[in-house]
């Protein structure tokens, strides 16, 4: 593409097999549009990618100041790659407070682009700056390029008959046109996706496209860069892919349980980051069965959706951390009553309030325990934004089969990040059809609501209404079978022990272990979204000659029946974790093994770098014994 006048003038290209790329600047810059746009058409150009949003959670943070920077960091490549990328290439910085919040993070010889504009002395002075580091040598170690992207915009849009503010408003445009010159991204899906965006404000839309143009036209004329990059696509399974974030898969993993149930899929929820999105993009659905329904609380929400499970629907809430705090009293009362329900958990950073938009895997405890009494539920951990789909259907599965409340641990950095995502054929989609109880299962014509499977140890599901099905529900205790109310003892003792034995004897499969060379005395065993940085770590310690075996729990209850025989397989176990060691704590508890807890709880995932090292002094120790 070349819109300019001035001829196309000669570079020199360079081929890389991956690049890490990360758009930092205000709140108000439209960084994150701008990385999302970069990374849709990096996946259509075919290579594989990572991504890694960061921004704050305030509606509209102070301007200008470091707690109002956001980002967003994009990882593609021309190879199979596991994380967003510890270090950013490249560094895009809208700002001043963009560039003091993220230069420690690019690496000596980096690509810097600055937009000059903003380097004023009130911005630099708002962020401690005593002079503009653009005038001194503090940026030595880096290859600088200065663009006064504002007033390059401003000029291209001079005709549109915008105004200076709106117009500038574009410049996040400007500087996604000239990184896509740089990497010869593909520019006609950005530029039909902003007409789309904008239909209603097609004088906007213009705009924009302009400014997109104007900053790959600038690319292409200017003599600041004498280099542009290839990153070829990435060779795949055969297959039809597209780039999908967490909580985009798990709302159509949830699509495709209502379509292989058969049963409407109802979404009692209450808005919270980062959850949020799965509501949103749900309430899209309704032609696949998919109600959704934004409560006017926490509790109201899962309420609502317990309710449409009693009713035969399959029951769905969605929240992080704080909501479930809200939600343990009727995650209870599905336990007591034994009807599906499906509870996402989109972890953030805590305690209280903590960190809505900021990543951590610290509520494993409390889905494990976190309500009154013997609350057993099956929990499941997607790895990755893509697996958020599959752990959708495996969630929703096993509500169906086993009758019970399920919760499904994701986090802020699966649900935000993004991949590429294979769609499934739909014959491959499990079978997820229940059977409703139609007729009386007891003596005399009765109705047992509390008569279990023999295999599944679950109760029979009858939808309210049906003929001589009329029975009891509530969350006092039930006296097995008749689930009448009982005050007994010998009773209680034996629902609870029930209720832990239907959970306990779920079938999920072994655990496997991933070790290349057979040879490995250290394991390192992680769950949800370490499985990117574990992996990438265990690549280097490998590349560098050591032996490690990896392997990642999916199911965290039950256990996979050979997790004891895995553990104790090993000399040592590492476990690494977003929190201060929870699954640690329950791995030496149930198989007394003393595990290694590695612990992180920045608000940011692990870096591949970081467990390299951690995993490389491990393993020496461990052959130097």
């Amino acid at each position: 593409m070349s819109t300019g006048v001035n001829a196309p003038r000669p570079t020199a290209v360079t081929k890389l097999d991956r690049v890490v790329i990360r758009f930092a600047g205000d709140s108000g810059d439209g960084m994150q549009l701008t990385g999302d746009r970069f990374t849709s058409e990096a996946a259509a150009f075919g290579n594989d990618l990572s991504t890694m949003p960061n921004f704050p959670a305030e509606i509209r943070a102070p301007q200008g100041t470091i707690p109002g920077v956001s980002s967003f960091q994009v990882h593609f490549a021309d190879y199979d790659i596991l994380t967003p990328g510890d270090r950013p290439d490249v560094l895009v910085a809208m700002n001043p407070a963009a560039l003091k919040a993220n230069i420690a993070d690019l690496p000596a010889g980096g690509t810097l682009i600055v937009n000059t504009d903003e380097f004023v002395k009130r911005n630099l002075t708002k962020v401690g700056y005593d002079g503009s580091p653009l005038d001194d040598d503090s940026l030595a170690a880096y290859q600088v390029h200065q663009v006064a992207m504002a007033t390059l915009t401003q000029g291209a849009l001079a005709d549109t008959g915008l105004g200076k503010k709106d117009a500038e408003r574009c410049k996040n445009m400007f500087a996604l046109g000239l990184l896509s010159w740089m990497y010869h991204r593909p520019t006609e899906g950005t530029e039909r996706f902003l007409r789309e965006k904008f239909a209603k404000k097609p004088d906007i839309a213009e705009a924009n496209v302009l400014a997109f143009r104007a900053g790959w036209n600038y690319g292409e004329t200017t003599e600041a860069f004498a280099v542009t990059y290839e990153v070829a696509p990435a060779k795949l399974a055969p297959g039809t892919y597209r780039q999908i974030t967490g909580n985009t898969a798990l709302a159509y993993g949830l699509v495709a349980a209502a379509q292989q149930s058969k049963l409407p899929v109802v979404l009692g929820t209450y808005p919270i980051t980062p959850a949020s999105d799965i509501l949103h993009e749900l309430s899209k659905h309704k032609q696949f069965g998919i109600t959704t329904l934004q409560a006017e609380d926490e509790i109201a929400g899962i309420c609502a959706a317990l309710g449409a499970s009693y009713g035969g629907a399959l029951g769905v809430t969605s929240t992080s951390g704080p909501g479930i705090a809200l939600k343990s009293e009727t995650i209870g009362l599905g336990v007591m009553t034994e009807l599906p329900l499906v509870v996402i958990d989109v972890q953030r950073g805590g305690p209280s309030t903590g960190l809505p938009t900021k990543t951590e895997q610290s509520d494993l405890l409390q889905a494990m325990f976190g309500r009154n009494g013997e609350s057993p539920v099956p929990i499941v951990a997607p790895q990755s934004p893509a697996d958020c789909f599959n752990a959708a259907l495996e969630a929703t599965n096993i509500a169906l089969k086993y009758r019970t409340p399920v919760l499904l641990l994701s986090d802020g950095a699966v649900a935000n990040g993004s991949e590429p995502w294979r769609l499934p054929e739909v014959d491959d989609l499990p079978d997820l059809t229940v059977e409703f109880a139609t007729e009386p299962n007891g003596p005399d014509g009765t109705f047992l609501p509390y008569l279990r499977d023999p295999e599944t140890l679950a109760r029979a599901w009858a939808v309210p209404g049906t003929a001589g099905l009329q029975h009891r529900i509530g969350g006092l205790e039930k006296a097995d079978g008749t689930g009448n109310i009982s005050y007994e003892p010998d009773n209680h003792d034996k629902m609870v022990r029930l209720r832990q034995a239907k959970v306990d004897g779920i079938p999920v499969p072994d655990l496997t272990v991933d070790d290349p060379s057979g040879k490995a005395r250290v394991l390192v065993l992680g769950w949800g979204s370490s499985y990117g940085p574990i992996g990438a770590a265990c690549r280097r310690v490998r590349k560098a000659g050591q032996s490690i075996a990896q392997a990642h729990l999916r199911n965290l209850n039950p256990f996979p029946a050979n997790l004891g025989d895995v553990l104790r397989a090993y000399d040592k176990v590492v476990v690494p974790e977003m929190n201060l060691g929870q699954l640690a704590l329950l791995l030496r508890g149930r198989y007394l093994v003393d595990v290694i807890s590695y612990t992180k709880v920045a608000g940011l995932p692990f870096k591949a770098e970081e467990l390299q090292n951690v995993l490389t002094d491990i393993v020496k120790g461990v052959d130097a014994a």
